[in-house]
């Protein structure tokens, strides 16, 4: 209040923090690289992790590089948490790369094989969507899980594994706890779903675009995709690639519902205990929609559009696994591995009844649209 004071008596105006001038302005210029500086060692960290566990993930390909960075940087924290010298590099590994990570996933995307596929696979992939989500939310709440955590193992286990949890992660502010705990539940049923899926297949008598389908909707990785699904056949493996990247647009329409009930609760939350200036009752659907989520679709409709050439492909497949690598290095790294311990068997169960929910949803929708 003094300060205020003094400025009127002595003329001198408050310069707004947005719009520094004279040498306010020149200190600001001066301190912008410093900030990049204070991230680089945390940054070269995960990064560091993330080529380790993508060696690993070459040699053990069910497994797969963001499952092994993950694992691996849960185990460093667990050993010795990093210091906070390291903590800027590694929150901007785990949200901005994070993001970029979904924004490059969208060069793997053609609409044109969406639309295609879309017509017989589409109704499989929403109904085994809904039905998971609505188990996970059900089910979480009567085994008493968080909300947070049941929505990741819910998305993760309907859409996409950790390509969905790593989409849905900064929409609704999870922790890393909770990321860790929901990729490590995804990944063991997967590796499930890689030893039991075949053998379900020809025991059910599936047909190769049959048995593609059902992979490409119940297996969440890519990585556990095609082992399952060419174990049965390379027709079967091709198809379900194509499935597998036509559901992983189902993240979009994910994320925006998720955006626009974070927003209510935050305008219940400011009802309860007002703070700030008052919601206006409008919805800005603008800012429901993640940046990542404009620049996925932008990539997307890019390479439809023929712009990313083919042999660019694999190359930009490989940078958006790695990138995901380093997002999940630096999840495990900042992981409380108390809480994980805290939260106990509960979310596994979980896991293991989304993933039967999928299933079985899948299957009965595939005979009932004539696919089986």
């Amino acid at each position: 209040m003094s300060d205020d004071i003094d400025n009127k008596a002595s003329g001198r105006r408050d310069v707004s923090p947005g719009r520094p001038s004279g040498q306010d302005a020149t200190t600001a210029g001066r301190t912008r690289p410093g900030r990049l500086t204070r991230r680089l060692p945390g940054l070269a960290l995960c990064v560091a992790v993330a080529a380790a566990a993508t060696v690993v993930g070459t040699w053990l390909p069910v497994v797969g590089g963001p499952v092994a960075g993950i694992v691996t940087g849960v185990l460093i924290a667990a050993v010795r948490r990093p210091g906070e010298r390291l903590q800027p590099g590694i929150t901007t590994a785990s949200k901005f790369v994070l993001q970029l990570a979904v924004v490059v996933l969208g060069c793997q995307l053609s609409l044109t094989q969406v639309v295609e596929v879309g017509g017989t696979s589409l109704p499989v992939m929403v109904g085994s969507l809904v039905a998971c989500l609505t188990a996970a939310y059900f089910l979480g709440r009567r085994l008493g899980i968080g909300r947070d955590l049941r929505t990741l193992i819910g998305v993760g286990t309907g859409i996409c594994g950790a390509s969905a949890i790593a989409a849905v992660t900064p929409v609704i502010g999870a922790a890393s706890a909770e990321v860790a705990y929901a990729v490590s539940t995804i990944f063991l049923f997967n590796i499930a779903a890689v030893l039991v899926f075949p053998f379900l297949g020809h025991l059910l008598g599936l047909g190769q675009h049959a048995f593609g389908l059902f992979a490409g909707t119940a297996v969440n990785d890519m990585s556990s995709v095609v082992a399952s699904a060419t174990t049965y056949g390379d027709e079967a493996g091709q198809y379900a690639v194509v499935v597998k990247l036509t559901r992983t647009l189902l993240i979009i329409p994910v994320c925006l519902g998720l955006a626009a009930l974070a927003d209510r609760r935050r305008a219940a939350a400011h009802l309860a205990v007002p703070a700030g200036p008052a919601p206006t009752g409008r919805v800005n659907v603008l800012k429901l929609v993640p940046w990542f989520l404009v620049g996925f679709l932008l990539t997307a409709a890019a390479n439809t559009a023929g712009l990313i050439p083919d042999r660019a492909h694999s190359g930009l497949s490989t940078l958006s696994v790695f990138l995901i690598t380093v997002a999940l290095c630096a999840i495990g790294l900042s992981t409380d591995t108390a809480r994980l311990r805290r939260a106990g068997h509960r979310p596994l169960l979980l896991g293991g009844c989304l993933w039967v929910v999928v299933s079985v949803t899948g299957l009965c929708l595939q005979y009932l649209s004539a696919q089986i």
